[in-house]
Protein backbone atom coordinates (compact mmCIF):
# COMPACT_ATOMS: atom_id res chain seq x y z
CA UNK A 1 0.00 0.00 0.00
CA UNK A 2 1.55 3.05 -1.11
CA UNK A 3 1.62 5.72 1.75
CA UNK A 4 0.74 9.08 1.95
CA UNK A 5 4.56 9.96 1.99
CA UNK A 6 4.90 7.87 -1.52
CA UNK A 7 2.49 9.48 -3.00
CA UNK A 8 3.78 12.95 -2.39
CA UNK A 9 7.15 12.00 -3.36
CA UNK A 10 6.23 10.58 -6.30
CA UNK A 11 4.52 13.86 -7.46
CA UNK A 12 7.94 15.63 -6.27
CA UNK A 13 10.04 13.67 -8.58
CA UNK A 14 7.88 13.99 -11.25
CA UNK A 15 7.97 17.99 -11.18
CA UNK A 16 11.55 17.69 -10.59
CA UNK A 17 12.24 15.96 -13.50
CA UNK A 18 10.34 18.66 -15.27
CA UNK A 19 12.51 21.44 -13.80
CA UNK A 20 15.66 19.61 -14.53
CA UNK A 21 14.81 18.91 -18.21
CA UNK A 22 14.31 23.21 -18.05
CA UNK A 23 17.88 23.36 -16.14
CA UNK A 24 20.65 21.11 -16.14
CA UNK A 25 22.30 20.40 -13.00
CA UNK A 26 25.60 22.04 -14.01
CA UNK A 27 23.78 25.12 -14.96
CA UNK A 28 22.34 25.36 -11.47
CA UNK A 29 25.35 24.90 -9.73
CA UNK A 30 26.61 27.76 -11.44
CA UNK A 31 23.73 29.94 -10.27
CA UNK A 32 24.03 28.53 -6.67
CA UNK A 33 27.64 29.98 -6.25
CA UNK A 34 26.40 33.49 -7.78
CA UNK A 35 23.57 33.66 -4.41
CA UNK A 36 24.76 35.56 -1.62
CA UNK A 37 26.30 33.18 1.15
CA UNK A 38 23.50 31.50 3.22
CA UNK A 39 22.66 32.79 6.64
CA UNK A 40 23.35 31.01 9.64
CA UNK A 41 20.31 29.08 10.02
CA UNK A 42 21.97 26.53 12.96
CA UNK A 43 23.15 29.81 15.36
CA UNK A 44 19.63 31.44 14.40
CA UNK A 45 17.74 29.08 16.61
CA UNK A 46 19.85 29.39 19.42
CA UNK A 47 22.31 26.95 18.15
CA UNK A 48 26.03 26.54 19.66
CA UNK A 49 25.16 28.54 23.34
CA UNK A 50 25.44 26.59 26.28
CA UNK A 51 22.05 27.96 27.18
CA UNK A 52 18.65 28.80 25.22
CA UNK A 53 16.78 30.99 27.69
CA UNK A 54 13.95 31.37 25.16
CA UNK A 55 11.88 29.43 22.56
CA UNK A 56 12.57 30.65 18.80
CA UNK A 57 9.48 30.53 16.18
CA UNK A 58 9.89 28.76 12.87
CA UNK A 59 6.67 30.86 11.14
CA UNK A 60 5.63 28.89 8.12
CA UNK A 61 4.26 30.28 4.53
CA UNK A 62 1.80 28.04 3.80
CA UNK A 63 -1.20 27.68 1.41
CA UNK A 64 -2.42 24.28 1.57
CA UNK A 65 -2.18 20.97 3.28
CA UNK A 66 -3.31 16.98 2.73
CA UNK A 67 -4.65 16.94 6.39
CA UNK A 68 -6.85 20.59 6.31
CA UNK A 69 -6.60 21.17 2.27
CA UNK A 70 -7.25 25.09 1.51
CA UNK A 71 -6.05 26.78 4.33
CA UNK A 72 -5.09 30.53 3.11
CA UNK A 73 -4.88 32.13 0.24
CA UNK A 74 -1.26 34.26 0.65
CA UNK A 75 -1.78 36.36 -2.41
CA UNK A 76 1.77 38.10 -1.05
CA UNK A 77 3.85 35.26 0.84
CA UNK A 78 6.35 38.34 1.02
CA UNK A 79 4.13 40.83 2.78
CA UNK A 80 2.99 37.82 5.48
CA UNK A 81 7.23 36.67 5.78
CA UNK A 82 7.49 40.26 6.69
CA UNK A 83 4.53 40.52 9.12
CA UNK A 84 6.29 37.31 10.66
CA UNK A 85 10.04 38.99 10.83
CA UNK A 86 8.15 41.65 12.91
CA UNK A 87 6.74 39.42 15.36
CA UNK A 88 10.45 38.28 16.09
CA UNK A 89 10.40 34.84 13.78
CA UNK A 90 13.67 33.39 14.01
CA UNK A 91 13.09 31.68 10.52
CA UNK A 92 10.70 31.76 7.74
CA UNK A 93 9.88 28.36 5.96
CA UNK A 94 8.37 28.52 2.69
CA UNK A 95 6.59 25.84 1.34
CA UNK A 96 7.59 25.31 -2.40
CA UNK A 97 6.00 21.74 -3.05
CA UNK A 98 3.27 22.67 -5.71
CA UNK A 99 0.90 19.55 -5.84
CA UNK A 100 -0.42 19.15 -2.01
CA UNK A 101 0.66 22.10 -0.50
CA UNK A 102 0.23 24.87 -3.42
CA UNK A 103 4.09 26.53 -3.01
CA UNK A 104 6.23 27.63 -5.39
CA UNK A 105 9.99 28.45 -5.71
CA UNK A 106 8.34 31.92 -6.74
CA UNK A 107 7.39 32.13 -3.15
CA UNK A 108 11.18 31.26 -1.87
CA UNK A 109 11.81 33.86 -4.00
CA UNK A 110 9.63 36.70 -3.13
CA UNK A 111 10.29 35.57 0.85
CA UNK A 112 14.01 35.40 0.34
CA UNK A 113 14.45 38.90 -1.11
CA UNK A 114 11.67 40.29 1.92
CA UNK A 115 13.41 39.57 4.70
CA UNK A 116 17.05 39.29 6.17
CA UNK A 117 16.82 36.11 8.73
CA UNK A 118 17.80 32.40 7.25
CA UNK A 119 14.47 31.22 5.11
CA UNK A 120 14.10 27.59 4.94
CA UNK A 121 13.17 25.59 2.10
CA UNK A 122 10.19 23.01 3.11
CA UNK A 123 9.79 20.26 0.21
CA UNK A 124 10.24 16.93 0.38
CA UNK A 125 14.11 16.72 -0.51
CA UNK A 126 14.41 13.82 -2.32
CA UNK A 127 17.55 14.28 -4.87
CA UNK A 128 20.28 16.15 -4.64
CA UNK A 129 19.62 18.77 -7.27
CA UNK A 130 16.67 20.36 -4.87
CA UNK A 131 19.32 20.72 -2.52
CA UNK A 132 21.39 23.36 -5.02
CA UNK A 133 18.38 24.59 -6.30
CA UNK A 134 17.48 25.65 -2.74
CA UNK A 135 20.62 27.33 -2.25
CA UNK A 136 20.09 29.00 -5.93
CA UNK A 137 17.03 30.64 -4.89
CA UNK A 138 18.94 32.01 -2.07
CA UNK A 139 17.63 29.41 1.12
CA UNK A 140 19.67 29.12 4.25
CA UNK A 141 18.33 25.59 5.37
CA UNK A 142 16.24 22.52 3.73
CA UNK A 143 14.21 20.05 4.96
CA UNK A 144 15.34 16.12 5.24
CA UNK A 145 12.40 13.57 5.82
CA UNK A 146 14.56 10.53 7.83
CA UNK A 147 11.11 8.23 6.69
CA UNK A 148 11.64 8.96 3.40
CA UNK A 149 15.42 8.30 3.05
CA UNK A 150 17.65 5.72 3.51
CA UNK A 151 21.23 6.09 5.74
CA UNK A 152 23.35 6.74 2.71
CA UNK A 153 20.71 9.47 1.22
CA UNK A 154 20.64 10.95 4.71
CA UNK A 155 24.79 11.64 5.15
CA UNK A 156 25.04 12.70 1.27
CA UNK A 157 22.25 15.12 1.78
CA UNK A 158 23.30 16.47 4.94
CA UNK A 159 27.10 16.88 4.06
CA UNK A 160 25.63 18.57 0.62
CA UNK A 161 23.85 20.97 2.70
CA UNK A 162 26.72 21.48 4.71
CA UNK A 163 29.09 21.82 1.64
CA UNK A 164 26.89 24.57 0.52
CA UNK A 165 26.76 26.81 3.80
CA UNK A 166 23.30 25.72 4.79
CA UNK A 167 21.79 24.21 7.38
CA UNK A 168 19.18 21.36 7.73
CA UNK A 169 16.34 20.30 9.31
CA UNK A 170 16.21 16.58 9.74
CA UNK A 171 12.48 15.54 10.74
CA UNK A 172 12.18 12.30 12.83
CA UNK A 173 9.03 10.78 13.86
CA UNK A 174 9.82 7.74 15.76
CA UNK A 175 13.00 6.92 18.19
CA UNK A 176 14.33 4.42 15.72
CA UNK A 177 14.29 7.71 12.99
CA UNK A 178 15.99 10.22 15.99
CA UNK A 179 18.88 7.31 16.35
CA UNK A 180 19.59 7.31 12.36
CA UNK A 181 19.17 11.43 12.45
CA UNK A 182 21.98 11.75 15.28
CA UNK A 183 23.97 9.16 13.87
CA UNK A 184 25.00 11.35 10.83
CA UNK A 185 25.45 14.20 12.98
CA UNK A 186 22.38 16.17 12.70
CA UNK A 187 23.25 19.67 14.34
CA UNK A 188 19.00 20.16 14.04
CA UNK A 189 16.55 17.68 14.88
CA UNK A 190 12.94 18.20 14.14
CA UNK A 191 10.05 15.93 16.00
CA UNK A 192 6.73 16.02 13.90
CA UNK A 193 3.76 14.58 15.86
CA UNK A 194 1.84 13.91 12.74
CA UNK A 195 1.83 10.75 11.83
CA UNK A 196 2.84 9.89 8.53
CA UNK A 197 0.24 7.21 8.01
CA UNK A 198 -2.91 8.58 9.35
CA UNK A 199 -2.13 12.24 9.58
CA UNK A 200 -3.47 12.71 12.57
CA UNK A 201 -1.85 14.89 15.56
CA UNK A 202 -0.84 13.40 18.90
CA UNK A 203 1.40 15.70 20.57
CA UNK A 204 2.38 13.53 23.69
CA UNK A 205 4.84 12.40 20.61
CA UNK A 206 6.84 15.17 21.30
CA UNK A 207 7.37 14.47 25.07
CA UNK A 208 7.91 10.71 24.31
CA UNK A 209 10.47 10.88 21.92
CA UNK A 210 12.66 14.22 23.00
CA UNK A 211 14.45 12.40 25.37
CA UNK A 212 16.31 10.29 22.92
CA UNK A 213 18.07 13.53 21.86
CA UNK A 214 21.28 14.08 23.35
CA UNK A 215 22.62 17.46 23.91
CA UNK A 216 24.42 19.65 21.50
CA UNK A 217 21.41 19.48 18.70
CA UNK A 218 18.83 21.80 18.43
CA UNK A 219 15.33 20.27 19.05
CA UNK A 220 11.94 21.56 17.19
CA UNK A 221 8.74 21.04 17.95
CA UNK A 222 6.48 20.42 14.15
CA UNK A 223 2.91 20.16 13.86
CA UNK A 224 0.08 20.43 16.40
CA UNK A 225 0.70 24.01 17.33
CA UNK A 226 -2.77 25.98 17.92
CA UNK A 227 -2.31 28.11 20.74
CA UNK A 228 0.66 29.25 23.68
CA UNK A 229 -0.65 26.56 25.43
CA UNK A 230 0.71 24.38 22.81
CA UNK A 231 4.31 26.05 22.96
CA UNK A 232 4.30 26.18 26.71
CA UNK A 233 3.96 22.20 26.29
CA UNK A 234 6.64 21.56 23.92
CA UNK A 235 8.86 24.19 25.24
CA UNK A 236 8.27 22.45 28.50
CA UNK A 237 9.32 19.34 27.13
CA UNK A 238 12.37 20.48 25.37
CA UNK A 239 11.67 22.19 22.36
CA UNK A 240 13.72 24.77 21.93
CA UNK A 241 12.13 25.81 18.37
CA UNK A 242 8.46 25.32 17.42
CA UNK A 243 7.49 25.45 13.90
CA UNK A 244 4.01 26.60 13.37
CA UNK A 245 1.90 27.03 9.95
CA UNK A 246 -1.94 26.58 9.70
CA UNK A 247 -1.97 28.55 13.45
CA UNK A 248 -0.62 31.45 11.76
CA UNK A 249 -1.66 31.75 8.28
CA UNK A 250 -5.19 31.63 9.83
CA UNK A 251 -4.49 34.37 12.19
CA UNK A 252 -5.67 37.91 11.43
CA UNK A 253 -2.65 39.05 13.40
CA UNK A 254 0.06 36.94 12.69
CA UNK A 255 2.77 39.11 14.07
CA UNK A 256 1.05 39.03 17.60
CA UNK A 257 0.37 35.83 18.09
CA UNK A 258 4.33 35.19 17.17
CA UNK A 259 5.22 37.09 20.03
CA UNK A 260 2.77 35.33 22.24
CA UNK A 261 4.15 32.26 21.49
CA UNK A 262 7.81 33.26 22.33
CA UNK A 263 6.66 34.50 25.60
CA UNK A 264 4.75 31.75 26.33
CA UNK A 265 8.03 29.49 25.47
CA UNK A 266 10.05 31.55 27.76
CA UNK A 267 8.03 31.00 30.37
CA UNK A 268 8.27 27.61 30.22
CA UNK A 269 11.86 27.25 29.90
CA UNK A 270 12.09 29.28 32.54
CA UNK A 271 9.62 27.20 34.72
CA UNK A 272 11.76 23.90 33.53
CA UNK A 273 14.63 25.55 34.51
CA UNK A 274 13.30 26.12 38.06
CA UNK A 275 12.10 22.59 38.49
CA UNK A 276 8.36 23.92 38.57
CA UNK A 277 7.09 22.73 35.56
Amino acid sequence: MVTVLQDIIAGVREDLDARRRTLPLEELKVRAAAAPRALDGFAALGGGRDERPDLRVIAEVKRRSPSKGELAGIADPAALAGRYAGGGASVISVLTEERRFGGSLADLDAVRAAVDIPVLRKDFTCDPYMIWEARAHGADLVLLIVAALDDGELRDYLALTHELGMDAIVETHTAGEIARAVAVGARIIGINVRNLKTLAVDRSTFAALAGNIPAGPVVIAESGVRDAGDVRHYAGHGANAVLVGEALVRDATPRERITEFRQAGAEAIAALRLGTH
